[in-house]
């Protein structure tokens, strides 16, 4: 199977402000109300997970996801009104992306062989 996929990242400096495995936390959390729960749908650490979703917030005037610590009913955690504004200017940009590079994409594609080689370095 080929798959031809382009990614990208905004970078603040050295940080990740946002990238395709963090708006596909973003999307988790906005799903499951929850970044333990979004960071076990993509076998993530709930470490990892919120050093990404702190990552993000830091780079950002105002959080992208807003979390509620743990207690009595549980914590939780929702996606801002930024966060969702964020998540769909990058899909946009992933979106029009695709789109523009189709007709490349096809020409590169048909040139790929069918298998993969069996150490990919």
């Amino acid at each position: 199977m080929i798959a031809l996929k382009t990614t990208f990242r905004i970078l603040i400096g050295p940080a990740i402000a946002i990238g395709p495995g963090k708006a596909d936390l973003l999307e988790g959390i906005g799903r499951t109300g929850s970044i333990s729960a979004a960071a076990r749908a993509m076998n993530m650490s709930y470490r990892r997970a919120w050093l990404l979703v702190d990552t993000m917030n830091r780079c950002f005037k105002q959080p992208l996801v807003a979390a509620q610590t743990g207690g009595k009913g549980g914590g939780g955690a929702q996606i801002t009104d930024l966060g969702r504004e964020i998540l769909h200017h990058y899909r946009e940009m992933e979106r029009k992306t695709l789109s523009a590079t189709g007709e490349d994409m096809a020409a590169i594609r048909s040139h790929l062989t069918d298998t993969p080689p069996e150490n990919p370095h």
